[in-house]
């Protein structure tokens, strides 16, 4: 099984909050699949919290622990207090694709800097323990034809390659649009050449 092909994401936006000295840290993650998805996501909640006083920000695009497409801000706060250590929780989560902005709303008591790296730390590991995943898999759609007498020998066949059947027709022969994961593609072929003796259709659709 490929790292790069398949890992845990966030199923969808989450938010949670904690409290910290009297100031309040909201927590929003996101499953993004660009930096510009993640700048898009970063603007909306900005719009959504202008009143706050820091929006902080981190992203991670691609397989867990990546580090070729990663952005992260401190918004305001001192140098190194909020935007490294957001990014720094995300790289160590086991989660890929991601984004997540905590908006901070000062609560009159100072942190410090080290209180704010903790804060600010916190905030992300407790979003990222409480959030719902889920798995992003590359798929790759083919349409396979067979002969009827094969059809259900096939199907025999689907479970053990995480297929799924989108649409069937039947005609003169059985076609049928599927779906499965990219990694699993190269041993489906050969589970099919050798199925229909290199007699069945199969190809790249859609």
């Amino acid at each position: 099984m490929s790292a790069a092909s398949r890992y845990p994401i966030p199923t969808d936006r989450f938010r949670c909050e904690i409290e910290v000295e009297r100031s309040r840290f909201l927590t929003t993650v996101q499953p993004v699949r660009s930096p510009d998805e993640a700048q898009r996501f970063i603007v909306a909640i900005k719009s959504e919290f202008p009143d706050a006083n820091h929006n902080c920000w981190a992203y991670l695009v691609g397989p867990p622990g990546s580090t070729d497409q990663i952005g992260m801000s401190d918004d305001g706060e001192p140098h190194g207090a909020a935007g490294k250590p957001m990014l720094t929780v995300l790289q160590y989560s086991g989660l890929g694709d991601t984004a997540v902005v905590v908006t901070r709303y000062f609560g009159g008591i100072k942190l410090g800097k080290g209180g704010m790296v903790k804060a600010y730390t916190a905030a992300v590991k407790t979003a990222l323990d409480q959030l719902p995943r889920s798995e992003r898999i590359d798929w790759v759609n083919l349409q396979v034809t067979i002969d009827y007498a094969l059809a259900t020998p096939f199907k025999r066949r689907v479970a053990e390659f995480e297929l799924e059947i989108l649409d069937s027709d039947y005609g003169e022969k059985v076609s049928h649009q599927i779906r499965l994961p990219k990694e699993r593609e190269e041993a489906f072929r050969g589970m099919f050449d050798d199925l229909t003796a290199g007699q069945g259709m199969l190809e790249l659709s859609g």
